[in-house]
């Protein structure tokens, strides 16, 4: 029965966060995007975030956000949330889930802790500014 179960590989479709200025904070912060570099249409889009590791030696954890997005176009991308300084010392992980047609895909896309950050950065396709790209 388990091989009979095919899980579709996640491809085109990642997580960004970029670097932005906030006229509420008079300061720039990250916020994470969702990426869709692929020709498809992904419908029915839900993304679950949290952030979670150790600070001085103790286990810290958030509570999970959710977000739903009824469709992201192809060749497109759609800005999930803004992650909060306190959080980019700790892994930031989202798990994200769409249909492309009748198929669902998903996938955790994880930050590692303190890899957003200003010197790591790259250019986002699509958006065409720098910021820091998981696959």
């Amino acid at each position: 029965m388990k091989k009979d179960i095919v899980i579709p590989e996640v491809e085109n479709v990642f997580i960004a966060a970029v670097q932005e200025w906030s006229d509420d904070f008079m300061e720039k912060v990250w916020y994470a995007y969702l990426v869709n570099d692929s020709d498809f249409l992904i419908e029915s889009v839900m993304v679950v975030s949290k952030a979670f590791g150790t600070i001085d030696g103790e286990m810290k954890k958030t509570s999970l956000l959710r977000h739903a997005f009824v469709e992201v176009p192809a060749v497109s991308v759609v800005k999930i949330e803004m992650l909060e300084k306190s959080v980019l010392v700790l892994n930031n992980e989202f798990m994200v889930t769409y249909f492309i047609g009748d198929k669902l895909y998903d996938k955790k896309f994880i930050f590692k802790a303190d890899s957003i950050n200003e010197n790591s950065v790259e250019e986002v396709p699509i958006l065409f500014v720098d910021g820091i790209i998981v696959r």
